[in-house]
C-alpha cells in the first residue's frame, strides 16, 4: 500500500470538493482505510509544494507519481486510492 499526497489551495472550490470526497471514498471501502493522504497546501507550504512537479490544484500523487492534476471528480479520487492498492511486481 502506497502513500498519497494531494496538493491544494485552502480557496480552491474543486480542492474542497476533493478532500471531501477523500474522506467519503475511505469510508465508503474499507480496504482504504489504512491508506495514509498527505494534503500539502501549497500557500502554507510552499517549501514542501515545490519539491512536486504540478501546475493546477487539487493534484494527486502515489508516492512520488502524479496521478491527476487539475479539476477533480469523485471516480478520480476513486482511481487514485485503486492506484494506492496496487502492489508493485
Amino acid at each position: 500500500m502506497k502513500n498519497i499526497v494531494v496538493l491544494i489551495t485552502d480557496w480552491c472550490p474543486h480542492c474542497k470538493r476533493a478532500i471531501d470526497w477523500i474522506d467519503e471514498v475511505k469510508q465508503e471501502n474499507p480496504k482504504y482505510k489504512d491508506i495514509k493522504v498527505e494534503i500539502i497546501d501549497e500557500e502554507k507550504t510552499p517549501e514542501i509544494a515545490n519539491q512536486y512537479d504540478y501546475y493546477y490544484v487539487p493534484t494527486y500523487y502515489v508516492e512520488k507519481r502524479k496521478i491527476f492534476e487539475g479539476g477533480t471528480t469523485k471516480d478520480i479520487v476513486r482511481k487514485v486510492f485503486e492506484e494506492a492498492i496496487k502492489t508493485d511486481i
